[in-house]
This record gives C-alpha cells, structure tokens and sequence, in this order.
C-alpha cells in the first residue's frame, strides 16, 4: 500500500511523505503506483519551474517533499496535488491511503 503522510503546522502543509508501493499489480504494470507517480512528479515539476527555492525534495526508498515557501501559487500546486491523491485513494482504497498529522508547535 502507498502510504501518503502529510505534516501540518498552524494548518499549513510542511511535509509530505509518500511510502510504499500500491501492491495493485507487479512493478512496471502497477496504474495505481503509476498514477500517483504522475501526480506527484507533475507537481513537483511544476512547483520548481515556478520557483526552484520553494521547495525541497528528497528520493530515496521513499519520497519527501519539504514545502519551503508558502505563496498562493505553491499552497494551490500541493492542494491540487493532495486531492487528486484523495480520488485515487477513493478508487483504490485498499492501495493507497492519505494520513495527516497537525503539529501545533
């Protein structure tokens, strides 16, 4: 199962965290691994043609993004981007899931 974590603070999207593969079908034939792949390159893409410093990314075994400024072009790439993750979740619930997690502080 992918699992997608985002982390909050003062409601604003600091970190996410996709881990995991969706286990729909093997690698390389997998449309939920590969669609949630696309959503998130895309954005990333985007994000960094609109401004290269707006955020940080990180790909190992698992991908982290780190939104580094918050600007009304950004907050809408990552909205959009988090709920074309939540329908895809809705049609394959059992292979990618959406977690997140508020920290005050």
């Amino acid at each position: 199962m992918i699992t997608v974590k985002i982390k909050k603070k003062n409601n604003e999207i600091k970190q996410i965290l996709f881990m995991g593969h969706a286990l729909f079908a093997d690698y390389g034939k997998d449309i939920v691994c590969a669609g949630a792949s696309s959503i998130l390159i895309t954005t990333v893409n985007a994000i960094l043609k609109y401004d290269k410093d707006a955020l940080k990314y990180t790909m190992k075994k698992e991908v982290l993004l780190e939104i580094l400024k918050e600007d009304k072009i950004v907050n809408l790439l990552i909205t959009n981007m988090i709920d074309l993750l939540q329908e895809l979740s809705k049609d394959y619930p059992k292979n990618i899931i959406i977690r997140e997690d508020e920290d005050d502080e």
